[in-house]
């Protein structure tokens, strides 16, 4: 069985191949969303539109399921998203939309790259 191990949390979850990030993170008491979105009325639940479930893959990409287009569009599209996806295009995900499929190491609440060095170049 998959594992997950959330590293801001240090805490590692078992599941069953297949499952939601999103599901498995908060079942186990993980927060996946920042500030005023832990609120219900503050987040979709699960549709891939708020964009606020980003979580960055740091090991394990392969383990998990390939971006759809609608949250494709939603990462490019959205005013402040082009901010965390700025040195993790491949590895910054959404949450709500990631089907796990193997082992995965994920880091919650990921923190904009607002002056990056791939930012002007």
């Amino acid at each position: 069985m998959p594992k997950i191990k959330f590293i801001r949390e240090n805490k590692v979850v078992e599941v069953d191949p297949g499952t939601n990030l999103r599901r498995a993170a908060l079942d186990s008491g993980v927060n996946v969303y920042p500030g005023i979105h832990q609120f219900p009325l503050a987040h979709c639940p699960g549709w891939g539109s708020c964009a606020t479930c980003r979580v960055l893959i740091k090991k394990g990409v392969e383990n998990i399921s390939r971006p759809g287009w609608k949250e494709t569009l939603r990462m490019l599209l959205g005013p402040l998203t082009i901010f965390f996806r700025i040195g993790h295009e491949k590895d910054l995900r959404l949450s709500c939309q990631t089907t796990v499929n193997g082992d995965v190491e994920v880091e919650t609440l990921p923190e904009p790259n607002w002056h990056g060095e791939r930012f002007w170049g």
